[in-house]
């Protein structure tokens, strides 16, 4: 008689009482699905077309990771909680069901643990394909919560493809924004040069220089040979001989100032002579041609990069919309009902075998 007391006891009126509490408190639940995955479209390339490896749309899995988190992550929940007012929503039937509902005034890490029941994940990582199944009292709402998933969820997608377009082009603006600092440093330069020696190309100069240097060797000779010819004539106190020989002396005088520019010390106005000049000009030539040459390697690198970012996009491609549901699946009552009779009546078993084992020793 009292192992059937304890059976009606402990184990058909626990039943009695979750069957009722299940079919008359507990609110019906329903659930909106939707389902997606990260792509990654790349724009082909000519190498990729005549070499055929063009990978037009691929699963990017890091990506879907990060998404999977996310969706679990109070960053979320605190932003649709902000938007729909998910507190409310969720302890709307709190008064009559308080095991399923959300209790009111609940702080976010309540609502984060009570949102991991409601917002069931699931995820391929070998695919990369994520399904979501959300839950709440009201079929719309259900519906408009799984529509906010995908919205943060692409927004965030959009955030990252941003963030990894500005670190591939990062690198190539700060080389050209280097090249281009070292390029017009070179022109200063060589324009400074230019400025204090009143030369624009030391090349040109010298060029005239010489043809200034032929001009008074020929002088010099023609003279030389009038000077001759003059003494054979004339006595050496001949004006004219004096006059010939003042104007060979001038011209040796002028020809040797000018060789002197090409080698020690130059004019009274240049700060030194023409084969530092030329080094010095030479030098900051190169330079600037190299800097040049450095800025178009740069700037045709950034070129391939901003033209590699804009190529490359990722995007939140579903292939589920959010589905609106027309009758209630949760809470399975009938599930829940037999497992708790299971429970219940395991555990009944177990006290009566331990009873019995006891009763048995005395």
């Amino acid at each position: 008689m009292g192992i059937l007391l304890s059976f009606l006891i402990l184990v058909l009126a626990p039943i009695g009482a979750a069957a009722y509490y299940l079919w008359t408190n507990a609110h019906d639940q329903f659930a909106s699905s939707v389902a997606f995955t990260v792509r990654r479209e790349e724009a082909p390339t000519a190498v990729d077309i005549l070499g055929g490896l063009t990978n037009f749309s691929s699963a990017s899995s890091s990506d879907s990771d990060v998404l999977f988190a996310f969706i679990q992550s109070h960053e979320l929940v605190s932003k649709i909680d902000a938007k729909l007012g998910l507190r409310e929503l969720y302890s709307a039937p709190y008064e009559t069901d308080p095991i399923f509902a959300l209790p009111p005034g609940a702080s976010i890490e309540d609502l984060l643990n009570f949102w991991q029941r409601m917002v069931r994940i699931s995820y391929a990582p070998g695919t990369g394909l994520i399904d979501v199944e959300v839950l709440s009292f009201d079929a719309a709402t259900s519906k408009r919560i799984a529509e906010e998933i995908f919205s943060e969820s692409s927004s965030m997608i959009n955030e990252l493809s941003a963030i990894a377009r500005e670190d591939a082009m990062r690198y190539a603006r700060e080389d050209l924004a280097t090249a281009l600092e070292q390029l017009s440093t070179a022109r200063q330069a060589l324009t400074a040069f230019r400025s204090r020696n009143q030369i624009v190309n030391p090349d040109a100069d010298i060029q005239v220089q010489m043809g200034l240097l032929g001009s008074l060797q020929q002088m010099l000779g023609q003279e030389l040979i009038d000077y001759d010819l003059l003494r054979e004539s004339a006595r050496k106190e001949d004006p004219r001989v004096i006059q010939a020989e003042r104007r060979i002396a001038a011209i040796r005088a002028r020809i040797q100032e000018e060789r002197q520019k090409f080698g020690s010390g130059g004019s009274e106005e240049e700060a030194g002579d023409y084969a530092d000049v030329v080094a010095e000009f030479e030098k900051l030539t190169v330079e600037r041609e190299f800097a040049e040459n450095k800025y178009t390697s740069a700037l045709s690198n950034f070129d391939a990069a901003q033209a590699n970012a804009q190529r490359q996009s990722r995007y939140l491609a579903a292939y589920v919309q959010p589905t609106l549901a027309e009758s209630p699946e949760y809470p399975r009552r009938e599930l829940i009902l037999g497992l708790v009779a299971l429970i219940l009546f395991g555990s009944w078993c177990i006290l009566v075998l331990v009873y019995y084992s006891l009763r048995d020793r005395r």
